[in-house]
């Protein structure tokens, strides 16, 4: 590992942050022959990029045409019409339909980036004009993480509940072999093929080097970087901007022995994570409350925005929500160290399963998106927060909830610890998590009822290609209904949480931060969430995140290269 110390006194650009944005940028500046500082303050690079799910949204992309999916700009462009309203911000819009492609086939030509679109793979929404079953969505490819080296120790690790085994990662289709394993001789031999290889790297790493998801598209990104002789340092941070007569020219560091100058020829990419974890991240939250927990790294409190406020770049107000919203569940442990469990696609599609608010009731489609789950419970926060998700034991033997896992796992230690509730009845069940018995039991009788015939008439739950795609295929007639009728009865509880913050610097397409007159801030970028989002803080389908971000790093840099040639 590099000691900060001997960190060059100027680069061409220098980008603040490690995650998609922040290494798309590098590497993009890093091909067309710039000098590249990576600053990342935190111990592990990658920040909340590495423990995502790693699918990026890019309508138009090669695959999909090759695949004969849907790849047309123009209903992409409809769908985002009536998915981000009034709100929409038309050139931000227009640079990531319009250069989402490009940027993507820049990054797997030039870089060790591989996708594959997924063949179904519907957006959020599909009620809405415009939405499609597949071919803006794919998923990068595994690598092996040894190919980083040394620095395989310095990828940030995904969250505990997120591995297998205490260290193996999996990816949607490696949970579904292990969900069928007990049915399907390939999915067993699937299963095995993965736990054998896990146990050969344990003997030489402190985890699996068999990476997937969002973990895969870091360690792509950061190899690729790397052999290009991009600066990628980690523990490095930035306390302010070096402002020179309204240019950006560099940064200022701390370091051990004080405070240090890094100038910078072209300016700064600001790509910190955004302020999901910062402690004043509940104002722009108004109807959570202090139950909420966020999945951002420690470190994401806003730097960028901080930074960027500074040297006076505006931020983004009015967006439709300042956070990507996911349900969440936590574990305390008897330290008190808490485990937190996003639940984005294991549990709440899957039949046998629903959830209840304070009073007893459903009150969402359990199968819609993460997004859309939250907003339900923040449409009446103080009857809809915290809820629960209930289940029996043949739901929780075949799909497992939350933290606790499918059969053969044993779940007796989340009992214990109060994480997973356990009861005899759905009265008792009731009694335990705190909701009228009588409420409880009439909303499972007629969630039963309702399950046998294969509708939900209340909510539509698996109506919609999406809610189906992530149901049971195999359970019939509805993949996501099933009765809940076998003892004992499970729950887990959830509180509102966050992927990260919506809410950024405002900037133009080319990535530039822009001030309160809509002017360029010279030599200052904003990409990732840093950046105000591209969809008014709304979720049009998995993956628009990193799309995003991989778009305007890559475009925010190509700003830079042209920037160069005149200070030559």
């Amino acid at each position: 590992m590099k000691r900060n110390s001997d960190i060059a006194e100027s680069y061409d650009l220098i980008v603040l942050g490690s995650g998609a944005a922040g290494l798309s940028a590098a590497f993009t500046a890093a091909s067309h022959g710039l000098k590249v500082l990576v600053a990342e303050k935190e111990a592990h690079f990658g920040g909340a990029s590495a423990i995502s799910g790693g699918t990026i949204w890019i309508p138009g992309n090669r695959q999909a045409a090759e695949a004969k999916l849907d790849a047309s700009l123009e209903t992409a462009r409809t769908y985002l019409t009536h998915m981000i309203g009034d709100g929409a911000d038309l050139p931000l819009v227009n640079a990531f339909l319009e250069r989402g492609g490009e940027a993507l086939a820049f990054l797997e030509e030039k870089s060790e980036l591989k996708f594959k679109v997924r063949p179904i793979s519907p957006d959020y929404h599909m009620e809405l004009d415009g939405s499609s079953d597949g071919g803006r969505a794919l998923e990068v490819l595994e690598y092996d993480g040894s190919q980083l080296g040394d620095r395989f120790r310095e990828l940030r690790k995904p969250p505990e509940g997120m591995l297998l085994f205490g260290g193996m990662m999996v990816n949607r289709v490696d949970v579904q072999h292990f969900l069928n394993a007990r049915r399907s001789w390939a999915s067993l031999k699937h299963c095995l093929k993965l736990i054998a290889r896990y146990a050969k790297d344990r003997f030489s790493h402190e985890r699996g080097t068999r990476l997937v998801v969002g973990n895969a598209l870091i360690a792509r990104l950061a190899r690729s970087a790397l052999d290009l002789g991009v600066d990628l340092r980690t523990g490095l941070r930035a306390s302010r901007l070096i402002d020179e007569g309204g240019e950006i020219r560099g940064i200022v560091v701390d370091t051990p022995t004080g405070e240090r100058e890094i100038r910078s020829r072209t300016g700064v990419v600001l790509a910190t994570g955004g302020f999901g974890a910062s402690r004043d991240a509940g104002q722009w939250r108004p109807r959570t409350d202090a139950s909420h927990r966020s999945m951002s790294p420690p470190g994401n409190v806003g730097d960028g925005l901080t930074l960027a406020s500074t040297a006076g770049g505006a931020l983004g107000e009015g967006l439709v929500s300042n956070f990507y919203w996911a349900p969440v569940s936590v574990l305390t442990h008897g330290d008190g160290r808490e485990e937190k469990f996003p639940h984005l696609v294991t549990d709440r599609a899957k039949p046998g399963l629903i959830a209840v608010n304070r009073q007893g009731r459903r009150f969402v489609n359990e199968a819609d998106s993460y997004h859309r789950f939250v907003l339900a419970m923040q449409a009446d926060p103080q009857v809809n927060s915290p809820c629960h998700l209930v289940c029996d034991s043949a739901a929780l033997s075949a799909y497992g909830m939350g933290l606790a896992r499918p059969a053969p796992a044993s779940n007796a230690g989340l009992v214990k610890s109060g994480y997973l509730v356990k009861a005899a009845s759905i009265t008792e069940l009731a009694k335990r998590i705190g909701v009228d018995p009588s409420a409880l039991a009439d909303t499972v009788a007629r969630h039963n009822a309702d399950a046998v015939r294969g509708v939900d008439p209340e909510f539509g739950k698996g109506t919609s290609s999406y809610n189906r795609s992530m149901g049971d295929p195999n359970h019939r007639p509805n993949p996501c209904l099933a009765p809940i009728g076998q003892a004992p009865f499970y729950a887990v509880r959830l509180v509102t949480g966050d992927l990260g913050s919506a809410r950024g610097v405002r900037t133009d397409a080319n990535a530039r931060a822009l001030d309160i007159d809509g002017k360029p801030v010279t030599g200052l970028y904003a990409a990732g969430n840093d950046m105000n989002s591209v969809m008014n803080g709304t979720y049009p389908g998995p993956g628009i995140t990193l799309g995003p971000a991989l778009t305007f790093g890559y475009l925010a840099a190509l700003d830079a290269v042209s920037r160069i040639k005149p200070l030559q």
